[in-house]
């Protein structure tokens, strides 16, 4: 093969990467608004791939199972949150003020979020009619327990979180703290989250702060 047709194969192999790329996002977003709409029930494959304009057969092939769109769903916002959080310069903080930045940022995506709302649209479901798919949302709450922890015991290691601290314990009571909040949404969308958040943080820095 020459180095024009190489280039040439090579272009064509990143096109395609491309186009994948975009619809398994399209497909993604097409979940998060049929959820949003019609609720987890109506978020069947076939109505999914009728909102993204594909066919039933892609959205089979690109995710195999309900289990198997829930998970690229929370792998999804998981790399969005990760984005937020760089561009936040969250990692060059201090434990406890990127902790108290994490708790604003989980808070501020409530307002106007299809992908939040869609998540824990899901999840609620999955607890109540006891779904198979409790178990990806099961390992996605031990990732954000296992971040949280790590900024906490980054803090301790830097000086602003006290020692004495169970930082597992804490990770964990901060993280139900935000699933209550979400919920708490869901459930009332005219809930004004912001004097809750004000709480949370305050709690947080008065519990944590040497």
């Amino acid at each position: 093969m020459s180095d024009v047709e190489a280039l040439s194969d090579s272009s064509q192999r990143l096109t395609q990467a491309e186009r994948r790329e975009r619809s398994h996002q399209e497909l993604l977003e097409a979940t998060m608004r049929v959820v949003s709409k019609q609720g987890v029930a109506g978020a069947t494959f076939e109505a999914i791939a009728r909102e993204a304009g594909f066919s039933r057969g892609l959205v089979t092939q690109r995710f195999g199972s309900k289990d198997g769109l829930i998970r690229a769903l929370i792998d999804g916002l998981y790399n969005w949150q990760q984005s937020a959080l760089d561009a936040a310069h969250v990692r060059s903080m201090d434990g406890l003020s990127a902790l108290c930045a994490f708790v604003e940022l989980h808070c501020r995506t409530l307002e106007g979020h299809e992908e939040d709302k869609a998540y824990y649209m899901l999840l609620a479901a999955a607890v109540a009619d006891r779904l198979d798919i409790r178990e990806a949302f099961a390992d996605s709450h031990a990732v954000q327990r296992v971040l949280i922890r790590r900024i906490i015991e980054r803090g301790q290691e830097d000086g602003s979180v006290r020692p004495d601290v169970d930082a597992d314990a804490t990770a964990l009571m901060a993280g139900c703290a935000l699933i209550g909040i979400r919920m708490q949404n869901l459930i009332d969308a005219s809930t004004d989250i912001a004097p809750i958040r004000h709480s949370l943080i305050g709690a947080l820095r008065a519990q944590l702060a040497p």
